[in-house]
């Protein structure tokens, strides 16, 4: 490729990863440069944002030779061969240790396989760029008591960028990356994407392998894509997805181009609008508040039915989320509570211990509220295409404004959609007077992603803020 145009580095980090997987497959640049451009710009944003846990700029370069190679000889391996990802570090990555951001598994072995998720992305040729940091073990919230310091929010650094996979939305949202995969398990791809005004997919419940990915809540963990587009983010799930024997939540799904209806508009579809999420349940912050009515009135002058509707209130959810994630969360976590208990930071011990209290009883009845709360909302599905409601309730909270932090985490409306097992969608839609993002969420009946990218992608295009970047 040595006769291709060459780009600058930050033009190619500017790139979307469907334009970029465009670009490589007309050899415009190779996958080379543009793991250069890449390492280049993380190495100057890295010691600002502590995205990376792990930054393995040798294996992306090595990687991204051989898709190099690869395609000089005319061999495609899809629309994101030579395009780069990040991982999430519960993900695990062969010959790599998984750390959770963890002092427990700090000196772990290094894993002896791939995870299931990452196996399928190395087969369509996506380099790797490192392992992203996380809240420990995708429960404690930004701690400055870890091995590790906390990831920061590319639009203003003194900010959290959402969490769990807190690493992966501020390496995406800052062009160190353009792809990367984190897990929800109560709306830890979609806070981060809301924070950062990326996009953040939490796909129907068994859609995506979670073999090789360290439990926090085996009913409800889901493994989602992370990126800057809507339409990156059908392109990555599409890569992503596929049944898998060694996950017992993997259900046996036809594989799907779910990017195949982004094109088609929301002419007549119809929205369920979940109002009282924000303006009952958990009062949203006023600009927050403006913006999701402003995605409504966005989505009904691009033709779709946009109506409101009534779900369980989002206390109920919560409540839920909390009772079912806590008892399983803490029946992975008991043994190591009882004899390192120190080794954990303290939000994260904090948060797990008031596991050891809930009882049988408490868990099986909120198993079959579960239920209940599912069959209203699959409901919905039978006469709306989509709901939209609110993701977050605030912009990002000051990263040591501990007080703050802890007051904003639990104002959302993520949780519903982990009890109920839906396909759920965060994306930016408009700027915060103080330069944060404002964000809402999109949700579909099962299996129904290529349903939900549509809508979003039609909300992406009308909102405009996708071509707004953080000030890095």
């Amino acid at each position: 490729m040595n006769d291709a145009p060459t780009s600058t580095s930050s033009d190619l980090t500017l790139l979307s990863a469907a334009e970029a997987g465009r670009q490589l497959r007309a050899k415009k640049f190779s996958p080379v440069e543009y793991a250069h451009a890449l390492i280049k710009r993380t190495e100057a944003l890295e010691p600002k944002l502590d995205a990376y846990i792990t930054f393995m700029p040798e294996t992306l370069l090595a990687m991204a030779k051989a898709a190099e190679a690869e395609i000089m000889a005319g061999i495609s391996r899809g629309p994101l061969h030579g395009v780069p990802v990040a991982l999430k570090d519960i993900i695990d990555v062969e010959g790599h240790t998984t750390t959770g951001h963890s002092k427990i598994l700090q000196d772990a072995p290094p894993a002896k396989k791939d995870s299931h998720a990452w196996g399928r992305l190395k087969a369509a040729g996506t380099p790797l760029t490192g392992k992203t940091s996380t809240h420990e073990f995708a429960i404690g919230g930004p701690s400055f008591d870890l091995p590790w310091p906390p990831a920061r929010n590319p639009w203003n650094r003194a900010h959290h960028p959402g969490g769990s996979s807190s690493g992966s939305g501020a390496a995406v949202c800052a062009g160190m990356v353009p792809l990367a995969l984190g897990s929800d398990t109560g709306g830890s791809v979609r806070n981060p994407a809301s924070m950062c005004g990326i996009v953040g997919l939490k796909p129907t419940y068994g859609l995506v392998s979670r073999a090789g990915v360290f439990p926090l809540s085996f009913s409800l963990d889901h493994l989602g894509p992370m990126t800057r587009t809507v339409e990156d983010n059908a392109l990555l799930l599409t890569a992503m997805a596929g049944h898998d024997p060694a996950d017992p939540a993997s259900v046996l799904h036809a594989e799907e181009d779910y990017a195949r209806e982004l094109t088609h508009g929301v002419k007549g579809l119809r929205v369920a609008y979940v109002q009282h999420f924000h303006t009952t349940d958990e009062p949203a912050e006023p600009h927050m508040a403006a913006a999701i009515e402003r995605a409504a009135k966005l989505l009904e002058a691009a033709g779709a039915i946009v109506t409101p509707v009534t779900l369980p209130p989002l206390g109920e959810f919560g409540a839920l989320n909390r009772t079912i994630l806590l008892s399983e969360a803490f029946a992975i976590h008991e043994k190591w509570l009882q004899d390192r208990p120190g080794d954990y930071a303290n939000s994260t011990r904090r948060r797990l211990l008031p596991g050891a209290f809930l009882t049988g009883p408490d868990y099986v009845q909120a198993l079959r509220r579960r239920r209940q709360v599912t069959d209203a909302v699959h409901q919905v599905f039978a006469t709306h295409d989509a709901i939209l409601c609110a993701s977050s309730m605030d912009p990002a909270a000051g990263i040591e404004d501990t007080a703050e932090v802890e007051r904003t985490y639990p104002r959302q409306a993520r949780t519903p959609f982990n009890v109920t097992g839906h396909p759920a969608l965060a994306l930016g839609v408009d700027l915060h007077p103080n330069g944060l993002p404002l964000a809402v969420q999109l949700v579909a009946g099962y299996f129904q992603e290529a349903r939900l990218f549509r809508v979003a992608q039609a909300l992406e295009q009308a909102a405009g803020f996708v071509s707004r970047r953080p000030p890095v």
